[in-house]
């Protein structure tokens, strides 16, 4: 990609966007940070872009400044915009903000004003971002082209950091503070700290300087518990301050980290490893901590399939699923005879969804059949057929480092082989997986709506090709955050799986309300949680068969409340502490037993949860403080607002409670007693 220059003529201000617009200087010739440039309009700013041509589709179209900050690649397609077209143009409208850079580096919901916060302590994933050679630089640019390569500096930087709904918590000149994890928290904030600061750190290397240098950043990030929210300072520096050793090791790690090049902390890599590459660089003594602290490069995603293989795999045997994994495997029975068949699988986050199909995988592995696997993603739900493209490389067999011929090869190979219009197909694939066929195909000379129903055509007839030559066991994972072209080549799928070999497998959580539920070859299977029995036998494979003390084992079934990933996560937690003692066929309490930690992989799905409940999290919250249970009387006394207040975010506790059932499903709490859910348990008292 081509450095974008920081120069006089790019910065110069032209009538370029309506006064309500503030945009961040990003090299795409766009300009604010609290300055209002007017337009007059999409003309001229596609021809600051360079993008003049497309005019007439835009105008044609009715998209206005007010439609821009809101289009999707879809869009752009639809459109009949090239890869490059778009992309250039979706790196623009990334840089629209709605009034200020605040509210724009915020991520989703903007925070509470700085007066209405309280001080918490929660478990923080800190990123600190540094300009490389900005004090050298300082000295060979005049102050107001310094001040231009800051601001495009920050501006590229903070862009990405909103991408992943981070939280830009200080713009210092050459330095940039991020939290994730606050003010809201998500269940995988370590793994959007990480893709934010690759995504910052490209960013940055594609801004260069007046004097045509490019820029380079360091970045360094921690996680770990942290009180945050206390205010300091007055006046326009006051601003929240983090208490605990997560900033100062994210800060040192920056200082460590080689231009452009990210480094990880401990805690960071335990909740990433096998999301991403990475060189194990070892202890690095760093100041200010007495001892050596091990520290990761992060290189890039890793070529996992998908989330569960990466994070998880298969630790422990499948347990307490036989009827599910017998219902499917009776499905399987059908669907390969052709009597196509497809299993809604439903339940929440840990229960074991992707642990029951590899189960079903485990138990076909001896048959003939050929594996499909689909995976949606939190951070692609308005990339259009994301898991299909992922999918398609795969099986093609496609690398980054893979010319343009070498790319085609492999498709035609892989995908084309039996297909009677090669030419259309493959013009058709190519452009899906962003290949050029110059040379190779003749430019298609299709409207953007043809060129999508062709596209989603070829792609389901690929695979009834490949299911009329063996049976087929095909899996989307997590479609709770398909993509909306997904879902309607998912559509026409399910439409036509009634004649095909096929067992359509589809995994979501119970939010999603999949549209084909009632279709007669569909089956839903909702999974529940574990009984203890199951429970205990989990605690017993990850401890190896030895036995744990009686009241360590009631500790994590009671707090893990049947939720698999919960236990073996909190079992895993207690073995590597140092609460127990090894005595051979057993472990032995070192000492008296405390009240058991939640360990680092559950806590930001736990507060993000917490952070859900809205008025009802300070409920949530000094009811952990009074225990498990506790008298209404209590609850009302100690909370201080009124009746009718305190039931309705008791009921929004129980609502979010970590099973998803809703509050219509459990009884309305008594005056007797109240039981609150599990995101309680975090403590914050």
């Amino acid at each position: 990609m081509a450095h974008v220059p920081l120069s006089a003529d790019l910065w110069a201000t032209q009538p370029l966007l309506t006064p309500e617009c503030l945009l961040t200087r990003n090299g795409h010739g766009i300009i604010a940070y609290g300055e209002v440039v007017v337009m007059s309009d999409i003309a001229s700013w596609l021809s600051r872009l360079g993008l003049a041509k497309y005019t007439e589709a835009f105008s044609a179209n009715d998209v206005d400044f007010d439609a821009l900050r809101h289009l999707s690649e879809d869009d752009l397609k639809e459109l009949g915009l090239p890869v490059g077209p778009r992309r250039k143009i979706l790196a623009a409208i990334a840089a629209l903000v709605d009034e200020s850079i605040p509210s724009m580096v915020s991520g989703s919901a903007p925070p509470l004003p700085l007066s209405e916060r309280e001080a918490e302590r929660r478990q923080l994933t800190v990123v600190f971002i540094d300009l490389v050679g900005s004090t050298r630089l300082s000295q060979r640019l005049d102050p107001e082209e310094m001040r231009d390569v800051f601001r495009a500096y920050q501006g590229a930087v903070s862009t990405e950091i909103a991408r992943y709904e981070g939280y830009v918590a200080k713009l210092m000149g050459d330095g940039v503070l991020a939290y994730f994890g606050w003010p809201t928290a998500h269940e995988d904030d370590a793994e959007r700290a990480v893709r934010a600061s690759l995504s910052a750190a490209t960013a940055t290397a594609n801004l260069t300087t007046p004097l045509g240098t490019p820029l380079a950043a360091r970045i360094g990030i921690a996680t770990g518990l942290v009180v945050v929210g206390d205010l300091i300072g007055e006046g326009s520096a006051q601003e929240e301050a983090v208490v605990g050793e997560t900033p100062n090791l994210a800060a040192r790690l920056q200082a460590l980290a080689e231009p452009n090049t990210v480094l990880i902390a401990g805690g960071t890599h335990r909740l990433v490893a096998g999301l991403f590459e990475m060189i194990d660089l070892g202890p690095k003594q760093l100041r200010g901590f007495e001892a050596p602290v091990p520290a990761w490069r992060v290189i890039g995603e890793s070529d996992a399939e998908g989330r569960f293989d990466a994070l998880h795999g298969i630790a422990t045997p499948l347990l307490g699923r036989s009827e599910e994994l017998d219902l499917l495997l009776q499905r399987w029975q059908q669907a390969r005879t052709g009597k196509g068949q497809a299993a809604m699988v439903s339940g929440e986050p840990g229960i074991g969804k992707s642990r029951l199909v590899a189960a079903l995988e485990e138990r076909l592995s001896t048959e003939q059949h050929e594996r499909l696997r689909y995976f949606c993603s939190p951070y692609h739900v308005n990339s259009a057929l994301y898991p299909v493209i992922k999918q398609l490389e795969r099986a093609a067999g496609l690398e980054r480092s893979d010319s343009t011929s070498a790319k085609l090869d492999k498709l035609e190979a892989s995908m084309l082989q039996s297909t009677s219009d090669t030419t259309e197909a493959g013009s058709l694939l190519a452009a899906l997986l962003s290949i050029d066929v110059t040379g190779r195909y003749a430019p298609m000379k299709l409207t953007p709506q043809a060129q999508k129903a062709r596209t989603l055509n070829v792609l389901v007839q690929q695979l009834e090709r490949i299911m009329k030559s063996q049976p087929v066991v095909m899996v989307v994972e997590d479609a709770h955050w398909i993509d909306p072209t997904t879902a309607e080549w998912l559509d026409m799928l399910i439409e036509r799986l009634h004649d095909l070999a096929v067992l359509l497998i589809v995994t979501f959580r119970p939010e999603f309300q999949p549209p084909w539920q009632g279709l007669p070859h569909v089956t839903v299977i909702s999974l529940g949680r574990l009984g203890r029995d199951q429970g205990a036998a989990i605690i017993d494979r990850v401890a190896g068969g030895k036995a744990l003390p009686s009241d360590v084992e009631n500790q994590i079934l009671a707090r893990t409340e049947g939720i698999p990933l919960f236990v073996e996560e909190l079992t895993k937690a207690v073995l590597e502490s140092d609460l127990l003692v090894d005595a051979g066929d057993c472990y032995r309490l070192n000492g008296p037993l405390p009240s058991l930690s939640i360990p680092s992989t559950l806590q930001d799905s736990l507060m993000a949860r917490l952070d859900r409940l809205s008025s009802a999290k300070n409920v949530a919250q000094i009811g952990a403080c009074i225990g498990r249970v506790f008298h209404h009387r209590l609850i009302t006394g100690v909370v201080g607002t009124d009746e009718a207040g305190l039931r309705a975010d008791l009921l929004n506790s129980n609502n979010l409670n970590s099973c998803g059932e809703t509050a219509s499903r459990r009884r309305p709490p008594t005056r007797s007693s109240t039981r609150l859910c599990r995101t309680r348990r975090i403590r914050v008292c």
